[in-house]
């Protein structure tokens, strides 16, 4: 029978569709084309080493030599950054100006790298990128809320196949943003303590969802997971806001990619995949019911109607067999 659980931070239901449930094995995707099989450098790519434009470059790591992480506002924004934010309300009608920031973050010198197997080095860099970029941007005034995320593969929203993450600074902050906070705050109030503490806390106890465990991070299929294989990336040190973690923490959230990374591109046979880092907005950073984490997303199934006429999802993979087939591969990894 089918199991309908939810997700005790953002309170949302899902159905868990035991009898439609899949093997792991099922999916594991068919005739990738790989990255290693594209050349190391397109002629036409703008990310690319020589073609860059630097009319429109914010930043580069490290400032001389050759350059290892760039950010560059995106040529075709989603948001403008030069006006005021103004709110107009005429009837049932609202809107806010469209301003804010929109920067991508080059993650390679090289156009075909696959995210799993970039340098530890290289993926150190962008969280540091990250978080230096985030400081800035936070200093406007305008800016309510940053997100953070990658979109690796079409399925998952990339138009450019150069490694790249993508970075929004909003002049709001989204409806499903705050309705996660308000779940967050009333457990706080209910409980006495911290939703996403507790959650980590008790997968750990549990073991059968766990992916990784560092002293710094955990990660896990979580209990209500949305989709197959999502996995939750959560830190130790309890924070609301993911641009105050410590230098030793980013060095260690690297680490811990990069092994979650290849256990999803060999298991999964390099899935397109979303990671998105969920932080507090400003007015919650320094908020005792939040707690950041980083989403990982492989896109190995599709939604449909129903997810568009309820808000719910259906999983057709036990998060239990999710996690327990991804722990096989890192140990055969492992054993390399």
């Amino acid at each position: 029978m089918s199991e309908i659980r939810q997700n005790l931070a953002t309170k949302e239901w899902v159905i868990i569709a035991t009898e439609r449930a899949k093997r792991p094995e099922q999916f594991v995707q068919k005739d990738k084309e790989k990255a290693e099989d594209r050349p190391p450098y397109a002629a036409d790519c703008p990310f690319c080493p020589g073609n860059e434009e630097l009319d429109l470059e914010q930043l580069r790591l490290p400032s001389t030599g050759d350059w290892q992480v760039r950010v560059v506002r995106n040529r075709y924004p989603a948001l403008q950054e030069s006006g005021e934010r103004i709110r107009r309300l005429d009837g049932v009608h609202r809107s806010i100006s469209g301003i804010g920031h929109h920067d991508v973050i080059v993650e390679s010198r090289l156009h075909n790298v696959s995210p799993a197997y970039l340098p530890l080095e290289s993926i150190e860099l962008t969280l540091q990128t990250f978080q230096q970029r985030a400081l800035t941007l936070d200093a406007d005034p305008r800016v309510e809320h940053i997100v953070f995320f990658k979109n690796h593969g079409p399925s998952a929203g990339t138009s450019l196949l150069h490694p790249h993450c993508q970075m929004l600074a909003l002049p709001m902050v989204p409806y499903t943003v705050r309705s996660r906070i308000e779940e967050a705050r009333r457990h706080h109030d209910d409980h006495g303590e911290c939703v996403f503490c507790r959650m980590r806390a008790e997968e750990e106890r549990d073991g059968a969802r766990v992916l990784l465990k560092t002293p710094l991070f955990t990660a896990f299929v979580p209990y209500a997971a949305y989709s197959p294989f999502h996995v939750w990336i959560m830190p130790v040190q309890h924070r609301a806001c993911f641009h105050e973690s410590s230098a030793e923490e980013l060095r260690d959230l690297a680490a811990l990619m990069s092994r979650l990374l290849k256990m999803i591109h060999v298991g999964l046979n390099d899935p397109d995949f979303n990671y998105v880092i969920r932080s507090a907005p400003r007015q919650e950073q320094h908020a005792p019911y939040l707690h950041w984490y980083l989403a990982m997303v492989p896109r190995v199934s599709q939604s449909a109607g129903f997810e568009l006429g309820t808000g719910m999802f259906i999983n057709t993979a036990l998060p239990e067999d999710s996690a327990r087939f991804l722990r096989s591969v890192g140990e055969q990894l492992h054993r390399l």
